[in-house]
């Protein structure tokens, strides 16, 4: 704790210690399954890999991987925003799929996603409502009163431990689409592969087809949601013949 690397992890484990908290609680409704863990891991090595050979192979643009990294981070920090529009039309679907005896109790199991929601959007509200007043009012050049002192206090304690919070907050409620288990353990993938879909529409809007030929261009746009798909479904097969668990029980 004395040296400047010690306060960082103190400040990091902090953070890391109230996002999983908050948003990596699956609940019982979470299935422990070590070899759909290690395929989702080898998944995203290889898409990984795919994308660096792509990049290296047929993007000539000197800021490829700038563009690259910017792009993940991005997808990163949207992934919630996109789950928080686009889940409950799935829940919905999902809960109305399920047999009539069966809704209330998924009704009442809504707390805990619906918890972690209101816990993000705080997250941004707080940042925000410190943030912007700081940057509108505190003027470094002038006499400073109290309220500028305290303006100025609460924003260095959101950039140095409310960014991380916000980044492993955003990671957390990604993987697991804000503890959506907890009301059915199919949920989450079921949500993985909505939200690969929407990210992969709206990187073809946004960018286009990317460089080379037709079917290197054909396996960068749809290798990863097919690859993100084909895992999904097949993490929901095991569910239903290993561990007897269904859409419709």
């Amino acid at each position: 704790m004395g040296s400047p690397f010690g306060l960082i992890g103190a400040i990091l484990r902090s953070a890391h210690r109230v996002a999983t908290r908050l948003f990596a609680q699956e609940g019982d409704g979470r299935i422990e399954d070590r070899t759909v863990d290690r395929v989702q891991l080898a998944r995203t090595v290889l898409g990984a890999a795919a994308t660096i050979a792509l990049i290296l192979a047929y993007n000539v643009d000197p800021n490829r991987w700038e563009d690259a990294a910017y792009g993940g981070a991005a997808q990163l920090v949207v992934a919630p925003f996109v789950l928080i529009i686009a889940a409950p039309l799935v829940i919905i679907g999902f809960i109305y799929y399920a047999p009539a005896h069966l809704r209330p109790h998924l009704r009442s199991r809504l707390r805990a996603p619906l918890k972690a929601v209101g816990w993000y959007v705080l997250t941004l509200v707080v940042i925000g409502g410190i943030l912007v007043p700081t940057a509108l009012t505190v003027n470094a050049d002038d006499g400073k009163s109290w309220w500028e002192y305290v303006l100025a206090v609460a924003s260095l304690i959101v950039i140095v431990w409310g960014f991380p919070f916000f980044f492993m907050a955003s990671l957390y409620s990604a993987r697991s689409a804000f503890n959506s288990a907890q009301v059915h353990p199919m949920l989450p993938p079921v949500l993985t592969m909505t939200l690969v879909w929407v990210f992969a529409a709206f990187s073809l809007i946004g960018d286009g087809m990317p460089a080379g030929p037709p079917v290197v261009q054909f396996c960068s746009t749809l290798g990863g949601p097919l690859s993100v798909t084909a895992v999904s479904l097949w993490e929901l097969r095991r569910m239903r013949t290993r561990f007897g668990v269904t859409l419709r029980a």
